[in-house]
């Protein structure tokens, strides 16, 4: 028996996601020089409002280091505020400034249109398609998916 690594679902997959990540990295490259880390922890803040470390970890999928290394430099930016928790003050509340909410504002319709251009290059029958396929691999694999809207 022998494995065709172009053939592998999950080696497909994760080609897929990296191709169309440095795709839609174009837009939040080229505006701020975000990396994709810091992206991730930016739009996931844009998109919650206020988080722990430990939770955009846990939604993005990223290491702690990681996720560490990209609060640095949104902090730098002055995008980044930190609030200790009153109960634990090991624990720290990270929100955007509004400095960094303006460059959420600007960021998140070019990220829309780079997702729309995508879907459109695919065709609505095809997104269907695709979409379905997800789904069903998310409801396979759900003690696996990160859902934000659970929290």
């Amino acid at each position: 028996m022998s494995l065709v690594l172009e053939q592998f679902l999950p080696y497909r997959l994760n080609r897929l996601a990296d191709s169309l990540s440095k795709n839609a990295s174009q837009a939040y490259k080229s505006e701020y020089g975000l990396s994709r880390p810091e992206w991730r922890a930016f739009a996931l803040l844009g998109q919650q409002g206020t988080m722990t470390a430990t939770e955009i970890a846990h939604f993005s999928t990223m290491d702690k280091t990681k996720v560490s290394r990209a609060l640095y430099a949104l902090e730098k930016r002055s995008w980044l505020i930190r609030n200790q928790d009153d109960k634990d003050r090991r624990l720290e509340h990270l929100a955007l400034t509004p400095a960094g909410q303006k460059a959420y504002e600007i960021l998140v319709p070019k990220m829309l249109k780079i997702e729309t251009d995508m879907i459109a290059r695919l065709g609505e029958t095809n997104f269907a398609a695709l979409n379905q396929g997800l789904d069903a691999l998310e409801s396979l694999f759900a003690d696996e998916t990160i859902a934000l809207n659970s929290k």
